[in-house]
């Protein structure tokens, strides 16, 4: 597989949310921590997310904005 994204963590699907148009899953990464993704529900179906299934997360951001207490 190729991309143009630098992060890819591997990570456990928990949970699944479907909505009309859009779903959330759930992940655990397998470093410490865990992340959720917003796609459409079309894009679930299609890759026929399910818990307990193994995925990429490849995060891509547009624009990073550091912050300071």
């Amino acid at each position: 597989m190729k991309y143009g994204v630098r992060n890819d963590l591997m990570a456990t699907v928990q949970a699944v949310k479907k909505g009309e148009i859009m779903s959330q899953i759930e992940c655990t990464l397998d470093a410490a921590g865990k992340l959720s993704s917003v796609l459409t529900t079309d894009s679930v179906a299609e890759l026929d997310l399910k818990p307990g299934d193994r995925v990429h997360l490849l995060i891509k951001a547009i624009h990073v904005i550091p912050a300071k207490d």
